[in-house]
C-alpha cells in the first residue's frame, strides 16, 4: 500500500474486499469501517457491526488509538469536535477553550499523525479581511467514526452499557456519509471532466471558503478556467435555485466561474435539464456509481492493523 492512499483508493479497495457493488451500502459501510481494513458483512446491520467490532473490542482498540493521542485530552478534544462538524481550525480552538498557540501545536501533531489534513481553499479571497482559518478533515473515515461517536462516549461504553452511544448514533448516523459523498464527488468531477473537456482536464479540485461565504467544489483547469460546483442529496429533484445559489456563491466570492457542476442525488427538474448547457455539468447516483466500476484485486489495499 502506498503510504499515502487517496480517499477514492480507500473506498474502491473497501468495496472490493468486501463484494459490495451498491454505492450507497458501500459508502454507509465505509463511513464508519473505512481505512481499517477490515472485513465486513454488508448483509448484517451496520449497527450490528459496530457492536460486534468496535463496542465488544473497545479496551483494545483504545489502547492501540493511545499511540497516536497518548490519551492527551486536548488531542482527543479537538479530534472530537472535528468530527462533530467543527471544522475551521480556529472555530476548533474556540469550542475546546484553548489558546492559539497550543491549539496549532496539538493540530500540528496530529496532522503529522495522520489524524488530520487540511483541506485548502484552491483560491483565496480577493479581500484579505475575508480569510477564513484552515478547513480540517480526517484523513481515515473510521478515525472520524472513532471521535465522534466512540471516544465522546467512552466510560459507558467501557462499562458495557452501549444505551448511550445508539441514542446518539441514530440522531447522526442519516447525515454522517454525507461529508465522505462530497469528497468522493470531487473524484467523480476531476474523472466526468477528463471525458468532457480532454483538452483541458481539471489540474486542481478542492473547495472555496472565506468569512462570507463556502463553495462545496472548486476546481482549476490545466488552461485556468475555473469551474464551481454543489451537491444536493435530498430526495426531491434538484430546481433551478440550486444554480442560482451556486452563482450568487461565485458572485459573493468575487469569482469568475468558466463552468458549474451539480450533483444531485436525486436527479434535477425538467426546468433545469431544459436549460442545461455547455457551460453546465449534471451529474446524479447514477454518476457517482460508477467510482465503483471494474473492481479488481489490483484495488485491494494491504492493511498492517490488527484487524476485528
Amino acid at each position: 500500500m502506498s503510504k499515502h492512499p487517496t480517499l477514492l483508493e480507500h473506498f474502491r479497495s473497501f468495496a472490493y474486499q468486501n463484494n459490495i457493488k451498491d454505492f450507497d451500502v458501500a459508502l454507509e459501510y465505509f463511513t464508519v469501517f473505512g481505512g481499517t481494513g477490515w472485513s465486513v458483512d454488508s448483509s448484517k446491520s451496520i449497527e450490528t457491526l459496530i457492536e460486534k467490532k468496535v463496542l465488544h473490542n473497545y479496551e483494545d482498540i483504545h489502547k492501540s488509538m493511545t499511540r497516536y493521542t497518548h490519551n492527551n485530552p486536548v488531542y482527543h478534544k479537538l479530534l472530537s469536535i472535528v468530527a462533530l462538524g467543527v471544522e475551521f481550525e480556529h472555530d476548533t480552538f474556540k469550542k475546546a477553550k484553548i489558546g492559539r498557540d497550543r491549539g496549532e501545536e496539538a493540530i500540528d501533531y496530529l496532522q503529522n499523525k495522520s489524524l488530520l489534513t487540511f483541506d485548502y481553499p484552491i483560491e483565496k479571497p480577493l479581500q484579505a479581511n475575508n480569510l477564513k482559518s484552515d478547513r480540517l478533515l480526517f484523513s481515515l473515515p473510521f478515525m472520524r467514526f472513532w471521535f465522534a461517536m466512540i471516544s465522546p462516549n467512552y466510560k459507558s461504553i467501557a462499562e458495557g452499557d452501549f444505551t448511550e452511544f445508539r441514542q446518539k448514533w441514530m440522531k447522526l448516523k442519516e447525515n454522517f456519509s454525507f461529508l465522505l459523498s462530497n469528497l468522493l464527488v470531487r473524484e467523480l468531477v476531476t474523472q466526468e471532466l477528463s471525458k468532457k473537456f480532454a483538452d483541458d482536464p481539471i489540474a486542481s479540485i478542492g473547495c472555496y471558503y472565506d468569512k462570507k461565504t463556502y463553495i462545496e467544489i472548486l476546481a482549476t483547469s490545466k488552461s485556468g478556467k475555473l469551474l464551481a460546483g454543489a451537491c444536493k442529496y435530498s430526495k426531491d429533484v434538484a430546481k433551478t435555485n440550486m444554480i442560482e445559489t451556486l452563482k450568487q456563491k461565485a458572485t459573493t466570492a468575487e469569482l469568475t466561474i468558466d463552468n458549474y457542476i451539480l450533483f444531485s442525488k436525486n436527479g434535477f427538474s425538467a426546468e433545469v435539464l431544459a436549460n442545461q448547457n455547455a457551460e453546465m455539468t449534471l451529474l446524479s447516483a447514477e454518476h457517482l456509481s460508477s467510482l465503483l466500476d471494474n473492481l479488481t484485486e489490483k484495488d485491494l489495499l494491504v492493511y498492517k492493523n490488527k484487524k476485528y
